[in-house]
């Protein structure tokens, strides 16, 4: 199926001369003078290995067909990580390279968008937005306001994120999965 560049967004997979690409950045680029442009950084799915394109952004592009499904996160072995699909309970495993960036964020009983193409594992799209617990962070300093930068802070999945002086450890935080960042404090 053609698309339009401008309309690939990360997750999106192409056929280019017949092999399967899967889009890990998107970004259309509007110059002062000059034609638009979308620039793509993708991974060949066969091999992993990356490349970068660039076409103008009404340019056509093919869309490989994908079923894109909700599935579970059940757990991750040596063999790879295991989510099932909730209608018919089918199992598939997907492989680290697959999960990438996302590893540290699922959590058992998470419900992810898998694509798959031929029944095989392809791409895979967290939640928008992740509640996690800060385990560790500096202690809030009086007469700070939110304006003020940033703090490190520890999740409790390890991973490091920025988030505001006012929030101590033990605070539920909302993440934003596009570039895992702090989005709002938790309302529960």
């Amino acid at each position: 199926m053609k698309v339009i560049a401008s309309s690939l967004r990360k997750g999106a997979v192409v056929d280019m001369e017949g092999r399967l690409y899967v889009v890990l950045t998107a970004e259309n680029i509007h110059p002062g003078k000059g034609t638009p442009v979308t620039q793509l950084n993708m991974r060949r799915i066969s091999d992993g290995v990356k490349v970068s394109e660039r076409w103008r952004t009404t340019e056509q592009v093919e869309r490989a067909f994908v079923d894109d499904r909700n599935f579970t996160f059940l757990y991750q072995d040596g063999e790879g990580f295991h989510f099932m699909n909730p209608e018919t309970y089918d199992q598939v495993v997907c492989s680290p390279e697959i999960v990438g960036e996302a590893a540290p964020w699922l959590q058992d009983g998470m419900i992810v968008m898998l694509s798959t193409h031929d029944g095989v594992p392809i791409a895979l799209e967290l939640p928008r937005l992740l509640t996690l617990e800060i385990t560790e962070t500096e202690p809030a300093v009086k007469n700070q306001t939110a304006s003020s930068s940033y703090k490190p802070a520890i999740l409790s999945n390890g991973a490091r994120i920025m988030v505001p002086p006012y929030i101590a450890a033990g605070t539920r935080v909302v993440v934003l999965t596009e570039d895992f960042s702090y989005h709002e404090r938790a309302k529960d």
